[in-house]
């Protein structure tokens, strides 16, 4: 256990108050998300379904701003050229709730899941997974134990 595990105190990622989720839709343009992603300071946008709002990928907007520089996308490409899809099958997932332990979040940041490798954020849903209630990421937890009174 880290360090920081020792000041968490039994707080979960609740008290981090993560940011509600700024989801796009795959079709939306490339230069809508980045604006938005902007306005609210997000380093990733959740991408959800058009018809069914299931969570399909994610924006990495610092990767995005690489991919524009590089020529990869352009700003009037369409959101599903540049985002990261999520792995449907045969891949096992984290669920990160606003009831998780920052211990485990801490986890998942290090070490991901089933030793899967570190992790820049976490998608937060409800129990169910049926809904994103936010984005938690590694800079949110370091910022919680700076603030937090020892």
């Amino acid at each position: 256990m880290s360090a920081w595990a020792r000041k968490y105190r039994g707080a979960t990622v609740e008290d981090l108050d993560p940011p509600i989720a700024l989801s796009t839709k795959p079709t939306e343009l490339i230069s809508y998300a980045l604006m938005n992603a902007y306005e609210r300071d997000y380093s990733h946008l959740t991408v959800i379904s058009e018809d069914t709002r299931a969570l399909l990928g994610y924006l990495n907007i610092s990767r995005l701003k690489e991919m524009l520089k590089s020529g990869t996308v352009r700003e009037t490409d369409h959101v599903e050229k540049a985002m990261q899809k999520f792995q449907r099958s045969g891949k096992v997932y984290k669920v990160i709730t606003m009831d998780t332990p920052l211990e485990e979040l801490e986890t998942f940041f290090t070490e991901g899941v089933d030793g899967s490798g570190p992790q820049d954020f976490a998608v937060v849903t409800d129990g169910n997974r049926r809904f994103v209630l936010g984005v938690a990421t590694k800079g949110d937890l370091e910022e919680f134990v700076k603030r937090r009174p020892a």
